[in-house]
């Protein structure tokens, strides 16, 4: 069972689908985050949805280079949680199944190519203080803070 952070499931709501790959990406003691201005502010784990047909890695590379202009290296997936909630920029209620790699950011070849994106790095302390997702939060604490 893939477990759930955050709000439960509404009974009456009908969720789509969307699977989604996301990087906790340690360089030198710190964590680079992306911050999305909009739709709504948060700041997060760089990642995102997969395409239609798209590989869970090849999609974990793409979001990464788009929203930090970061290429990274070889990813291992560490596991998986289950969110749910609305989906400002697709207009849908979506059950979001995030899988979490953990990889090394290798070299900035661009700035984020999405003008709402811009880059945080911060320590491990304080990513599980800012991230907006508890389950990027608990990821984060898990893998760099206690060491699973």
């Amino acid at each position: 069972m893939i477990p759930i952070h955050g709000p439960r499931p509404a009974s009456t709501q009908v969720y789509r689908r969307r699977p989604g790959a996301y990087a906790i990406l340690p360089l030198r003691g710190r964590v680079l985050l992306t911050f999305q201005s909009e739709p709504v502010p948060e700041l997060q784990l760089p990642g995102g949805g997969l395409d239609p047909g798209e590989a869970p890695l090849r999609a974990l590379h793409r979001e990464v280079r788009e929203e930090t202009g970061w290429t990274i290296g070889p990813a291992r997936l560490l596991g998986r949680y289950r969110q749910y909630g609305y989906i400002p920029e697709y207009d849908m209620w979506a059950e979001k199944i995030c899988s979490l790699y953990l990889a090394r950011p290798v070299r900035q070849i661009s700035a984020p190519q999405h003008a709402e994106h811009s880059l945080i790095w911060a320590s491990p302390a304080k990513a599980t203080q800012l991230l907006t997702n508890a389950g990027d939060r608990a990821f984060v604490r898990a893998v760099l803070m206690d060491g699973i």
